[in-house]
């Protein structure tokens, strides 16, 4: 199962066992993974960028250097840390980012990239609510987690095989910690073959429009009814989309002020027994989902915003038979 924090990470869970350590070096560039994080070393002898505007990540160095002798950059990092993405698959979790340097040089800007990987064992499934922070602009941090579920949301799934037509149980959360009361919602969700969306990449929108649950007009896809604000539970027809071949689930987390919903910040699905948008928390303000099939537009409110309070996650591969 593959979890993923974008703009934050690649996959939301983290579980870690049996690492192995390791050192590859490669054009002046050393990378030393350990059981929880990376250090990198990066020298060159006639470079002309400044050491200490290179990053790792969004991480600047831990320690910089320039002699005689050339330059030098040493990072250090923790894998949950400096948006390096994490990426679970069938044998491995692996670790990747790259060393950039800035645009604005006398030298070409350059991205080299940095990778771990480690052997996973059989039996791993990640945890439901694993942690991935995102700072919120001194709010303090939000910990958003996402997974494939069981039936009957039990607890993580033990399989990501699903036959056409069947249910995909997914849960999301966030935990609030310090903040007001949230509420979470899905802004975004498309199926995709690879892990990474490109503009070329082959998607099957699920969630389309701030929120609207566009697979629900055509399919058995519905939002379920919550438990607490701060979860959403997404149960998923098993569609044609790339049968046989490995789906990725990339969807857009956003923590909102449930009493400030709108038409940018909704949970909206469609009802064909009456043939109109319904909103799940609040079928008296079904209003908010009449946007769905043109263009919806929210506002923003001050002290919590969507680009404060939201995260991309993917979630696979998973395979539809």
């Amino acid at each position: 199962m593959l979890q993923r924090v974008v703009g934050m990470p690649s996959f939301l869970f983290l579980v870690i066992s049996t690492l192995a350590v390791f050192s590859v070096t490669q054009a002046g560039v050393t990378v030393d993974c350990g059981k929880n994080s990376v250090s990198v070393r990066w020298v060159d002898v006639n470079s002309q960028v400044d050491p200490s505007l290179l990053r790792l990540g969004d991480c600047p160095p831990t320690q910089v250097s320039v002699n005689s002798q050339g330059s030098e950059a040493v990072f250090y990092a923790e894998f949950l840390t400096c948006n390096i993405r994490r990426l679970v698959t069938t044998n491995e979790i692996r670790f990747e980012t790259e060393i950039t340097s800035p645009t604005l040089s006398k030298a070409t800007p350059f991205s080299y990239p940095v990778a771990c990987a480690y052997e996973r064992e059989d039996d791993w499934v990640p945890p439901l609510y694993g942690p991935l922070l995102f700072h919120t602009h001194g709010q303090g941090d939000l910990a958003f987690g996402m997974a494939l579920m069981k039936d009957d949301f039990s607890g993580v799934a033990t399989t990501t095989t699903f036959s056409l037509g069947s249910m995909i149980p997914i849960a999301a959360s966030v935990a609030q910690q310090n903040h007001q009361p949230l509420i979470l919602l899905l802004d975004e969700c498309l199926a995709s073959t690879t892990s990474e969306l490109a503009p070329d990449s082959h998607v099957y929108p699920l969630i389309t429009n701030k929120g609207c649950l566009v697979d629900s007009k055509n399919a058995n896809s519905t939002f379920l009814p919550r438990n607490q604000w701060s979860e959403i539970r997404l149960s998923l027809q098993a569609f044609k989309f790339a049968t046989g071949e490995d789906v990725y689930l990339h969807c857009r987390l956003v923590a909102w002020d449930p009493r400030d919903l709108d038409g940018g910040n909704k949970a909206c699905q469609y009802d064909r027994t009456s043939s109109r948008w319904v909103l799940v928390d609040d079928p008296s303000q079904s209003s908010l989902c009449s946007c769905c099939d043109t263009n919806c537009q929210g506002r923003k409110k001050r002290g919590i915003t969507a680009d404060s309070t939201a995260v991309n996650a993917v979630i696979g591969p998973l395979v539809i038979i």
